[in-house]
C-alpha cells in the first residue's frame, strides 16, 4: 500500500479540528483532517437527546458563522449544533476524510508517521484535535458486578433507556445536574451526589453568565487558581437557561447527597460534606454577583438591579440531616449514572511529549516536539480554550505557528 504525504494532518473533526482547518485555509496551508467517525461525532453520540449548549448562540459559535435563524439569547439543541458544524465544514471547504482512524503516531525522518485504518500517512505537522472528552472516568467505588445498572453520562440518552426504578446520579456539574432534573421531571425518584463545584448565575442584571465572564476578564484568565483546574461547574442552558439551584431540586423531590465514598454489601457511603459543598457553590455564585455589581458601578452602566438574586431558599432536610449511608435495594435504586467527567487519552502517540501524568507538554498548543500541536484542551491558553469560541481563537495562534514553520522550510 502506498504512503500518503501531507503538509499538515489534523486528527479529529470536532470544533477544534474545524477551527484549525479554517485558519489554515485562510493562510493557504495544505492540510487533511482525519475523523474516525463523523463530523462532530461527540455531539451526535456522546450527548443525551435533550442536551442544549451551555451558552447562548450569540456566544457559542465561531465568529465566521452564526445561528442566523435562532434568537441570539437562545440555547442551541444538540442536533442543531451538529448541523452547525456540518454546515461550517462545507462553508470553509474543510478537507475532511471521515471513517478513518489514526491508530498510532511516531516520529519520522521528514516529520511524523501516522498509521491509520486506511494506510500510512507521513505529515510534516500533526495537530491533535481530539478534544477534552476522550476517556470517561468511572471512580472505583461500586464494583461492576454490583446488582445495579451502571452507565457513564456519555452513554445516557433519555429516561426511557433506563430500567424502571430510582436513579442515583453521581456528579452534579452541568451534565449531572441536567440529567438528574430530566429524570425527576420524567417521574423518577432521583438521588444526586453533589461534590465541590462552582455555581454561577445563569443571568444577572440582564446579562448572561458568559457575558459577565468576558466583561470581568475571567475568560482570559491564563492560569487556574491552585486546585481549580478541574472544578465542576454547575450551569445549564436547559429550559431556556436558568440558574442551577440544588435547594430547589430538593424542594421538588430530589434527594441530595454528599460525595460518594465507598460501597459494601449493597450500600453506598457518602461524605458528610454536602452542606459545605452547597455553601461553597453559593460563595462562588455570590462572588460573581459582587464583581458584577462593582463592574456596573465602576463603568456607570444602566443595568437593572436584582436584589432578589442574593436570596436563597432554606436548606432542605437532606442538607440539614445528610444521608451518609444508602441501601440501593431498599431505596429501589436500579441505575447509577456516573457524571464524573473524562480524562485525556493520548496512548496512540508514541512520542515523548507528555508529563508524568500523561498530559501534553506545550505552550499555547505548541509542543516541545517541532511540528506537533494540540488544540481544544482545557486551559490550552486560557479559561476559554475548551469552549467553542475559545478554541477558534487558539486555533488562529496554532495555524499561524504552522504557517511560519512551513515558510521557513519552503
Amino acid at each position: 500500500m502506498s504512503v500518503e504525504h501531507v503538509d499538515t494532518l489534523i486528527i479529529g473533526c470536532g470544533q477544534a479540528g474545524l477551527a484549525t482547518s479554517e485558519h489554515l485555509n485562510r493562510r493557504g496551508v495544505p492540510h487533511l483532517i482525519l475523523e474516525r467517525n463523523r463530523i462532530a461525532e461527540s455531539w451526535r453520540t456522546a450527548r443525551w437527546d435533550s442536551l442544549v449548549a451551555n451558552g447562548p448562540v450569540w456566544h457559542d459559535r465561531f465568529p465566521s458563522m452564526g445561528f442566523d435563524e435562532m434568537d441570539p439569547d437562545a440555547f442551541a439543541p444538540r442536533d442543531r449544533v451538529v448541523e452547525y458544524f456540518v454546515a461550517l465544514a462545507g462553508q470553509i471547504n474543510a478537507p475532511v476524510r471521515c471513517g478513518v482512524e489514526a491508530t498510532s503516531l511516531e516520529k519520522a525522518a521528514d516529520g511524523f508517521r501516522v498509521q491509520t485504518s486506511d494506510g500510512e500517512i507521513i505529515a510534516r505537522n500533526v495537530v491533535a484535535a481530539t478534544g477534552a472528552f476522550q476517556k470517561p472516568v468511572f471512580p472505583a467505588i461500586v464494583p461492576t458486578d454490583a446488582p445495579v445498572t451502571q452507565i457513564h453520562s456519555h452513554r445516557y440518552r433519555n429516561p426511557q433507556q433506563l430500567p424502571e426504578g430510582a436513579v442515583l446520579v453521581i456528579g452534579a456539574g452541568s451534565s449531572g445536574a441536567q440529567i438528574a432534573e430530566e429524570l425527576m421531571e420524567a417521574g423518577r425518584k432521583v438521588y444526586l451526589s453533589v461534590g465541590p463545584h462552582d455555581r454561577p448565575p445563569r443571568r444577572y442584571r440582564g446579562k448572561d453568565f458568559v457575558w459577565w465572564l468576558g466583561a470581568l476578564g475571567i475568560w482570559d484568565t491564563t492560569t487556574p487558581a491552585p486546585g481549580t483546574e478541574h472544578v465542576t461547574i454547575a450551569v445549564s442552558g436547559a429550559h431556556g437557561g436558568r440558574t442551577v439551584d440544588f435547594r430547589k431540586f430538593a424542594a421538588r423531590g430530589m434527594t441530595l447527597l454528599g460525595r460518594a465514598e465507598g460501597y459494601a454489601d449493597g450500600r453506598i457511603t457518602f461524605a458528610s460534606d454536602l452542606k459545605n459543598n452547597i455553601e461553597m457553590g453559593d460563595a462562588n455564585y455570590l462572588s460573581l454577583l459582587d464583581r458584577a455589581d462593582a463592574y456596573v458601578a465602576e463603568n456607570g452602566l444602566d443595568l437593572p438591579e436584582e436584589p432578589d438574586a442574593r436570596n436563597f431558599d432554606p436548606d432542605p432536610a437532606c442538607v440539614v440531616n445528610p444521608i451518609l449511608n444508602l441501601d440501593l435495594s431498599e431505596e429501589g435504586i436500579t441505575t447509577i449514572i456516573w457524571a464524573t467527567g473524562y480524562v485525556q487519552d493520548f496512548g496512540w502517540m508514541k512520542l515523548d511529549a507528555f508529563d508524568e501524568k500523561g498530559r501534553p507538554v506545550h505552550q499555547r498548543g505548541v509542543s516541545e516536539i517541532p511540528g506537533l500541536y494540540f488544540i481544544g484542551l482545557p486551559w490550552l491558553s486560557r479559561r476559554a480554550s475548551s469552549f467553542i469560541w475559545g478554541v477558534w481563537h487558539d486555533a488562529d495562534y496554532v495555524a499561524e505557528h504552522i504557517a511560519g514553520r512551513l515558510a521557513k522550510v519552503a
